[in-house]
Formats: C-alpha cells, sequence, structure tokens
C-alpha cells in the first residue's frame, strides 16, 4: 500500500519482497522471535494475575509482526522509542528477555533495577529509549533523538512508535512540525490497533486515515498491513529508506490488532466475540508458520521444535525473574535528577 510516488523515490536495498527472497534461518528467526514475544507476554498475564507484577501491564499479543518486521529493516545504531505497551519491541532489539521480566517484577536483576516496571522499559546499549506511561510522550522525545542524529552526522533513523490514541495529542503535532521543519530521519509509526483503550478510532476520529495526519506538515503517509510480517517488512524497508536517504520524517499506519485487553483491568467488553474471532483469523504468528510449512521452508517437526524451545525459555526467564532479589531500599535515593 505505498504509493508510487514513494516507491519511486525511495532507494529501496530490500530483496525481501517475497517469502522466497528469504533464506531459512531469517525466517525461522523471526517466527521464533515473534512467538517469543507471544509466549512472554502470555506469561506476563498469568503472573500479573497472580500478584507477582504490580501496577499497569499492556500487552503486546497480536501485534508482534510489526516490532519484529521492522527489526529486520533495522541497521547498527537506529533507535527505537514506544510507548507502555513495551515489552515486544524491547525483545524485538535483542534485549535480555531475562531483565524484562525481571523489571515487569520489580526486581534488582530488572532492566531498570527494578524500579521502572511495565511501562518504562530501558536499554541504551540496545538504543531502546522507552517505555513511555505519558499517552503520545514517546513522539516528541523520539524527534529529539533523530534531532542528535542529525546533528552528529550518524545515518540512524528513530523508529518512534505510538498508537491510535495518541495520534490525537497535541505533542503529537507539534513534534511533527519540528521533525519536518528540520528533515530529521525520524519514522513515525503509528499502531493502529482500532481502539484507545476502549473507544473505537471511529467514535473518537474525525479522519480515520491515520496515515493521513502528516498532510498540514508536509509529511508523507502510507498504511501498512501490520498483521503480515512480510508486508511490514517489504512496504517498511521503503519507508525506512526514504528516511534514511535525508528526506525527513514519515507517517507509517500499520494496521493491527490486539487480542487482549487495553491492559490487564481491560475485560474489553467493548468488543463483540464474532469481531475477535474474526481477527484471529488474521494473527501474523499462525500466518508465517503457515506459510513456512507451505512452502516447505521447514517440517512440522522442526517448527515443532522451535515452539518447545521458546515454552523451556519462557519458563527459565520466569524463574530467573522470581529468583531475582528485590531492590535494596537504598535504590529510591539512585537515579533521581533535580
Amino acid at each position: 500500500m505505498v504509493s508510487k510516488s514513494l516507491a519511486s523515490s525511495a532507494k529501496s536495498s530490500s530483496k525481501h519482497n517475497s517469502i522466497k527472497d528469504f533464506k531459512k534461518d531469517e525466517l525461522l528467526g523471526l517466527y521464533q522471535e515473534m512467538l517469543l514475544i507471544r509466549r512472554f507476554e502470555e506469561k506476563a498475564g498469568q503472573l500479573y494475575g497472580m500478584g507477582l507484577i504490580a501496577g499497569f501491564c499492556h500487552l503486546y499479543i497480536g501485534q508482534e509482526a510489526i516490532a519484529s518486521g521492522m527489526r529486520f529493516t533495522m541497521i547498527d545504531g537506529d533507535k527505537v522509542i514506544t510507548t507502555y505497551r513495551d515489552h515486544g519491541h524491547m525483545i524485538a532489539v535483542g534485549s535480555d528477555p531475562k531483565k524484562i521480566m525481571a523489571e515487569l517484577l520489580g526486581r534488582r536483576d530488572g532492566s531498570s533495577k527494578g524500579k521502572g516496571g511495565s511501562m518504562h522499559l530501558f536499554d541504551l546499549e540496545k538504543h531502546f529509549y522507552g517505555g513511555h506511561g505519558i499517552v503520545g510522550a514517546s513522539v516528541p522525545i523520539g524527534a529529539g533523538l533523530a534531532f542528535a542524529d542529525k546533528y552528529k552526522g550518524t545515518n540512524n533513523v528513530t523508529y518512534c512508535y505510538f498508537g491510535d490514541g495518541a495520534a490525537h495529542q497535541g505533542q503529537v503535532y507539534e513534534a511533527f512540525n519540528m521533525a519536518k521543519l528540520w528533515n530529521l530521519p525520524v519514522l513515525f509509526i503509528i499502531e493502529n490497533n482500532h481502539y484507545a483503550m476502549g473507544t473505537s478510532v471511529s467514535r473518537s476520529s474525525s479522519i480515520d486515515e491515520l496515515h493521513k495526519r502528516g498532510i498540514g506538515f508536509n509529511i508523507p503517509g502510507v498504511k501498512i498491513n501490520g498483521m503480515d510480517i512480510f508486508d511490514v517488512i517489504k512496504d517498511g524497508q521503503k519507508c525506512v529508506d526514504y528516511v534514511r536517504s535525508g528526506n525527513g520524517p514519515m507517517i507509517i499506519e500499520m494496521d493491527t490488532y490486539r487480542y487482549r485487553g487495553h491492559s490487564m483491568s481491560d475485560p474489553a467488553t467493548y468488543r463483540s466475540k464474532e469481531e475477535v474471532n474474526c481477527k484471529k483469523d488474521l494473527d501474523p504468528i499462525d500466518t508465517l508458520r503457515g506459510n513456512i510449512l507451505q512452502n516447505s521452508v521447514a517440517s512440522e517437526s522442526e517448527i515443532k521444535k522451535i515452539d518447545d524451545e521458546i515454552k523451556n525459555q519462557v519458563n527459565e526467564i520466569v524463574e530467573f525473574a522470581k529468583n531475582s532479589p528485590e531492590p535494596d531500599e537504598s535504590e529510591l535515593l539512585t537515579e533521581i535528577y533535580n
């Protein structure tokens, strides 16, 4: 769904236009990563129900193709910043999932020493800048990260994620204006899962084509099927190349769906069972698994082996987090800036 003008102007280096263009290890790696995110999130949901995770917890179940697919388009030094639905993104950039789970449980070995929790993950080494609880906060900060890269003269792009609800925030448009004014290398990625908490896009937006929100700032935008990892990689790469080539910011609207509520406290009764069941037919992990098997990339036994390995890995992740001690009280006074 990338426009012809954009496709022609982007100097695409991607050779991954169909499943046949991927190597076996690439496809199985994508499947493994997406499945890890799914199983990690399912386990996080269980631990929350057991009272081992406190505060808010927003699961990424259903949106895995976006984080994994866009990670595939990144080069060393590219940055990622996102919202409070951040576990999947942090796993995708290569952070240690044991430290992520420990952070969710508020333990000393967590990525933020147990002081950030689910909504405030961070990994400077992997260029992952959060994890932000304030709706829309990732957007101006993402523009700032991109400004730093332009100032330093690097060839890096900032991948700035936010949701359809955040797309209505005023600070988002201030950031759009500044990003285009200075032609910053930032990719604004709207993960449109169709519900801002419990309010559908059709009820909260006068225009539901969110990728067009940058028209007033002369920022091009496209809509991509976020439920298919091949579409995410193929069309996403063109957008990344456009930004990396010095053309300034761009907006991607990833059309996706979350299978759980907005947070663990949301029963999601505003959605009909028919709607959810229909969307489950588009499950990005099932779709990738089906493509791998149908194209004889791997056998059922190879897929089953990956499934078992991920199950064991998640069990190890949980045990690590549970056995990690709680932070010392002295940690309350560290990393505080006046």
